[in-house]
């Protein structure tokens, strides 16, 4: 079955409304084998692709994945860039600001982390949280070190979409192409996945109190997480918001997803001059007299 991404694409402009996107679509697999070979051949053709960027070494890419807890950012990282070579590729995670973080601007620590060219980064959270946990949790802006004026500023959330707006646009001409995903789960699959968690033993360790506390606070962040999609979905980094109550329904729409905004850059391998050439040839020469 073949993956429209548009269907994902969140326009940019869109009012955008998350009830009326769904959190389960019909399957992109008919069985358990048939999802395996997709994603295997999403998977291989990443890996290829992601060798091209490297060799051409003209744009990076920046995936950044958002979503609530339990919504399958780990896994979907996992599954999809698997078959990456890590050398061309880096994953950060964005949790609490360091003291350090904390005297700059909101955007100073993601911009450290962003890709050269020729490698992928990918973001597990963003600076995108400064718009949405700091939204529904507005006391930390005390801890921001911000004039009292700014966080006192009813267009506070405006101003910083302004500014994330132009740091894309700032990269997308930089030749950084960006890709947002916005992983859209129910709450009865969160609630699903972290009795999951409790239940299993294993899995212990990836539930805590303030996972339980958050989901308090479901209404605020699906406001804060439509107001922020609608006003950052752009036409050179677009959001999409990906349906999340399947797993692995989702992980192949990432991965197309991904697949097409790699396949959308115009890379080429760097062409061999004719003198390079000729040094080639005389190096095989030279190897080839070896015994």
């Amino acid at each position: 079955m073949k993956i429209d991404t548009k269907d994902f694409r969140i326009r940019p402009g869109k009012k955008v409304k998350l009830k009326d996107w769904p959190t389960k679509v019909k399957p992109m697999y008919r069985s358990k084998e048939e999802y395996k070979a997709i994603l295997e051949k999403h998977v291989k053709e990443l890996s290829a692709v992601q060798e091209l960027l490297y060799g051409s070494n003209q744009y990076s890419v920046l995936i950044i994945f958002q979503g609530l807890d339990a919504a399958g950012k780990d896994g979907a990282i996992r599954h999809v860039m698997s078959g990456v070579n890590p050398q061309g590729c880096e994953v950060s995670s964005f949790k609490q600001p360091s003291a350090e973080e904390l005297e700059h601007d909101f955007l100073w620590r993601s911009t450290q982390r962003l890709p050269e060219r020729g490698r992928i980064g990918i973001f597990n959270r963003s600076y995108y949280e400064e718009v949405l946990v700091v939204r529904v949790h507005p006391e930390i802006l005390q801890a921001e070190g911000l004039a009292k004026q700014q966080h006192d500023d009813k267009d506070v959330w405006e101003q910083r979409y302004q500014s994330i707006v132009d740091l894309e646009r700032h990269l997308d001409r930089n030749g950084t192409r960006i890709v947002k995903i916005f992983l859209h789960m129910s709450k009865d699959e969160q609630k699903k996945r972290f009795l999951a968690r409790i239940d299993d033993p294993d899995k212990n360790w990836k539930f805590g109190s303030a996972d339980i506390h958050e989901r308090k606070y479901w209404k605020q962040y699906t406001d804060a997480f439509e107001a922020c999609v609608e006003a950052t979905s752009t036409r050179y980094a677009p959001w999409f918001a990906v349906p999340a109550d399947d797993k692995e329904n989702a992980r192949l729409i990432v991965s197309q997803i991904v697949l097409d905004a790699l396949g959308e850059l115009k890379m080429s391998y760097p062409k061999t001059t004719a003198k390079r050439r000729e040094e080639l040839v005389a190096i095989r020469k030279e190897l080839m007299k070896e015994s």
